[in-house]
């Protein structure tokens, strides 16, 4: 029996397009909490963003951080700008963070410039987020607030009684994982204006991306500035070029500035974000926070009406749901709109005049849900999503699995981003979608085996089609990935073959229809039907389960709830099995 809740939803949610936000609920941001998610693993982002928006602004923490900020009383070690959300693996972006502090004696040589020794304890009521702004107060008394446009993000630092010291806010030429390769900043005397850029690795994906930053202060006279490393400052010399370190060393290195105290003791920062150059950060910031000082409400505002148009079209019956449902209803539903991101006019590698999002971590999850509900829920923003893809198919030579951060991500099980095309072509999504590019580019997949599969494409595709199964250690000398997850990439490649099949019936390729629509049924070669499974020393009384398959056609074998939270997680590398982070059990459901 499904519980009370599910069908209350299933039956008073609706999707409204015609209707404005404001005659829905006007007071929907309020039943929205940001926070949900960032305790637990859940890693979302908790900050200020805007619907798929570039700049996400939010305290980074050096404890649950994949997200940037998580609710679980750790430290805060920056304040960043730019983020992802729900992913996992190692933490991604959280580029340039600011930390604001108070010196000890006004004595430069007492700041605190390394991450592990500025690292500060938070206040934990005093943790604010709601769409379009968050704020949070440290231990130290320096309350800082933020919100974001576009591609820039709005910082309000507010220092406490300094006494006549100078405060101080650094910028770390790090991100959140510490992988820098390299990295730049130059700060100017006079202004305190902060340009430069960074090298860095995606956190789930191979290449590396650069990044291009310009912070400028306003609200108080600059006292002095300088460069600093490690634990060492000096006011000479203003520009600084660092590497990674060596070997296990990690440099940590950047700029700050020191502010004359002033009326009310706050600091307002505006920081500019590009992928392709200091420049255009400076006019990204320029253009989009002309007045910081007056800015900061006027970006909020805008933020909330931008959600408040984003969700505008879904609709929630009054009466039946406590606010706790309600809540959790419509955070889900806002977290469907912070990533992918768009990233329009800032991809350095092609520039097709089209709208261009980035951030698709990862396919092997969204397309499950995320995109379908998209397309009904945000039919633009889906098109130009489905559009990016093809981008990306016509300049990489393949669809991605995943793709962040300007780079190509890991492959998790299938080629993905077919049933996202799919999906799409039988909602009618957009007639501006070139289908017999989506056709070419799936095809791709189907039939062409990468080099390194472990990023895009499909491994294995000889033994596919010789033995219309992966095998259990196959051998595949025509390309290269992780050689697991045999039974969940057969699943998988079943369905998007499924896929392709359906898009070409829908072109009239009835011959391309009925081959894929063949090779769709392969999943049947690995199933067992007298496979049982025993939990905890208990047959379950059920029949019939996936197993691997060798390549001589004997069968191998997987225990049915392994990779399950009963048994132990499956990662891709640490410990691959023959499905991907999920159990046989549940690849049947």
């Amino acid at each position: 029996m499904r519980p009370p809740s599910a069908t209350f939803l299933l039956q008073v949610v609706s999707f409204v397009p015609s209707l404005s936000a404001a005659s829905i609920t006007p007071d929907v941001l309020s039943l929205i909490n940001p926070l949900i998610g960032t305790t637990n693993g859940g890693n979302v982002f908790a900050g200020a963003t805007l619907p798929y928006g570039l700049a996400k602004a939010v305290a980074d923490v050096d404890g649950q951080n994949t997200g940037g900020f998580g609710m679980d009383g750790s430290n805060v070690t920056g304040f960043s700008s730019i983020h992802d959300s729900g992913t996992g693996g190692n933490p991604s972006l959280g580029n340039f963070p600011l930390f604001p502090q108070v010196c000890h004696d006004d004595d430069l040589n007492n700041c605190m410039f390394r991450i592990g020794d500025r690292k500060t304890h938070y206040k934990m009521d005093s943790v604010f987020a709601e769409p379009g702004q968050f704020g949070i107060q440290l231990e130290s008394g320096i309350q800082a607030n933020m919100t974001v446009s576009k591609h820039a993000a709005l910082y309000k630092f507010k220092f406490p009684d300094s006494k006549g010291n100078h405060p101080l806010i650094l910028l770390d030429l790090t991100d959140l994982w510490q992988s820098r390769q390299n990295a730049s900043v130059i700060v100017d005397e006079k202004s305190g204006r902060m340009v430069g850029n960074g090298t860095f690795l995606p956190s789930f994906g191979a290449g590396s991306y650069q990044l291009h930053f310009c912070v400028d202060f306003f609200g108080a006279d600059v006292h002095d500035t300088g460069v600093w490393v490690n634990n060492r400052a000096g006011t000479e010399p203003k520009h600084i070029y660092v590497t990674r370190g060596f070997n296990l060393f990690y440099l940590e290195s950047g700029g700050f500035v020191r502010f004359k105290p002033g009326s009310d003791n706050t600091v307002t920062a505006r920081v500019g974000l590009s992928f392709k150059n200091y420049e255009q950060a400076c006019r990204n910031a320029e253009k989009e926070i002309p007045d910081p000082l007056k800015n900061f409400d006027s970006l909020v505002n805008a933020a909330r009406k931008a959600w408040q148009d984003k969700l505008g079209p879904i609709s929630v019956k009054p009466g039946g749901a406590d606010k706790d449902l309600l809540v959790s209803f419509w955070s889900g539903a806002y977290r469907n709109m912070i990533s992918p991101q768009n990233y329009t006019g800032e991809n350095p590698h092609w520039d097709t005049g089209f709208p261009y999002f980035d951030s698709f971590y990862c396919i092997w999850d969204s397309f499950r849900a995320q995109h379908p509900l998209l397309t009904i829920l945000d039919p633009e923003a889906q098109t130009q999503m489905v559009q990016s893809l093809l981008d990306m198919y016509k300049h990489e030579g393949w669809l991605p699995d995943c793709h962040m951060s300007m780079c190509q991500g890991w492959t998790q099980g299938g080629s993905n981003a077919d049933v996202v095309l799919a999906d799409a072509y039988v909602k009618n999504l957009s007639s501006t979608i070139d289908w017999e590019l989506a056709l070419e580019a799936i095809t791709t997949d189907a039939e062409k085996e990468p080099l390194e599969w472990s990023h895009h494409g499909r491994g294995g595709l000889q033994s596919w089609r010789k033995y219309n199964y992966i095998p259990y250690l196959d051998y595949d000398p025509l390309g290269f990935g992780t050689n697991s997850r045999s039974v969940s990439r057969t699943l998988e490649y079943a369905y998007d073959d499924f896929c392709l099949a359906t898009l070409a019936g829908g072109l009239g390729k009835n011959g391309v229809q009925k081959k894929y629509m063949r090779r769709s049924m392969n999943w049947q070669n690995l199933w067992k039907k007298d496979q049982t499974s025993i939990i905890k020393g208990k047959d379950t009384g059920f029949q019939g389960f996936f197993q691997p398959k060798y390549m001589n056609g004997t069968w191998g074998f997987q225990d049915p709830i392994a990779c399950s939270p009963l048994t132990s997680f499956c990662s891709l590398t640490g410990n691959p099995s023959e499905t991907f982070e999920a159990s046989i059990w549940q690849y049947l459901l």
